[in-house]
């Protein structure tokens, strides 16, 4: 996993976007700009953070929505860690 992968994750995890609304990569794309502009990438870590602390198997539900979401909305990304996975 990569360090943009990682920041990537966190904002759209403390997004107020949900699977149910079935958002376009478009939308999660600025979504994810949005909140790293918003909170920055500690705050997005924190309050992630916070959320596993507080209901982790909710939390594991939605960062598996969100790793599936992300491998769509960012190819490249998706891309890079297969390339990482394969160099080891």
């Amino acid at each position: 996993m990569t360090t943009v992968d990682d920041l990537a994750a966190e904002a759209l995890f403390v997004s107020h976007l949900q699977p149910s609304q079935r958002p376009t990569c478009e939308v999660v794309q600025a979504e994810v700009t949005r909140m790293i502009l918003r909170l920055g990438s500690e705050g997005c870590a924190a309050v992630m953070a916070a959320e596993f602390g507080d209901d982790p198997e909710t939390a594991v539900r939605r960062m598996l929505w969100v790793r599936d979401t992300l491998a769509v909305a960012y190819p490249e990304i998706t891309a890079l860690r297969q390339a990482a996975a394969i160099a080891r």
